[in-house]
């Protein structure tokens, strides 16, 4: 039996173990999350092929009776140079990684998880400061979506009726779902965060679409405020915490 296994693989972190090694954690395609040791030096042409927003085909040798993984190969097919040239790219690249560590790698759903996440790093790899932001916005709408957690702002959560697309929409904590105006009437704060009619708009529209599309949606400051707060509020209560990379990206 072949202790040699292939991958189509995104490196997401990448770490110092001992002297020359590094430990490196991937998202693949067809076993989800990956951990595999690096082994050579700084000057080691395979070490710097497995840097973070890299993808690729990877080959792992597994040691069954050490149980570990060390990297074989790895063939780069997208680079991804422009992420490291701009900080908020950047930002929002560490953010996307950090959540996709802290979900198991979309849960098992990894067919569709991989390619998602790579048009994600795709579309950062060119993006402007701003438009970094929208696409770390896409990319947890999305991944809610992939983890089953993506909320109906179609229909109120309680009366099910269609809310009016112009008016604000009241997302229940407590009851999982959008309340229409009359419905959320007397009850906001406490368990209700606030949507406005450019967030509800926004997050309905791009719900379908790839990122590299982003740019011909815009979205004003108060709308990506209340956006970017519903999406991390629902990944934090699915994750049972939030992360300070969420708020690095502006």
């Amino acid at each position: 039996m072949s202790r040699t296994e292939t991958y189509t693989a995104l490196v997401l972190k990448t770490q110092n173990s001992g002297e020359s090694n590094r430990e490196a954690w991937f998202l693949t395609e067809e076993a989800g999350l990956l951990r595999a040791t690096v082994f050579g030096g700084p000057k080691s042409k395979l070490r710097s092929h497995v840097s973070p927003h890299n993808s690729g085909k990877l080959w792992i040798y597994r040691d069954p009776v050490r149980n570990s993984r060390k990297v074989s190969d790895f063939d780069v097919q997208s680079w991804r140079p422009g992420i490291r040239e701009l900080w908020e790219r950047i930002m929002a690249a560490s953010a996307i990684a950090e959540t996709i560590l802290s979900s198991q790698g979309g849960g098992g759903n990894w067919a569709e998880a991989f390619p998602s996440v790579c048009q994600s790093l795709d579309a950062l790899d060119g993006s402007g400061e701003e438009l970094s932001g929208r696409i770390f916005i896409h990319f947890l709408w999305n991944w809610l979506d992939i983890l089953g957690l993506r909320p109906d702002l179609e229909h109120c959560v309680s009366c099910a009726c269609e809310p009016d697309g112009d008016g604000v929409l009241w997302y229940d904590s407590i009851e999982g779902g959008v309340l229409c105006a009359d419905c959320a009437r007397g009850r906001e704060g406490g368990s209700l965060l606030r949507l406005g009619p450019g967030a509800g708009k926004w997050l309905r529209a791009v719900a379908g679409i790839v990122p590299s599309e982003l740019k011909r949606y815009s979205l004003d400051t108060v709308s990506r405020t209340e956006a970017k707060h519903l999406v991390t509020s629902l990944m934090s209560h699915a994750l049972g915490r939030g992360f300070s990379s969420w708020e690095n990206v502006s």
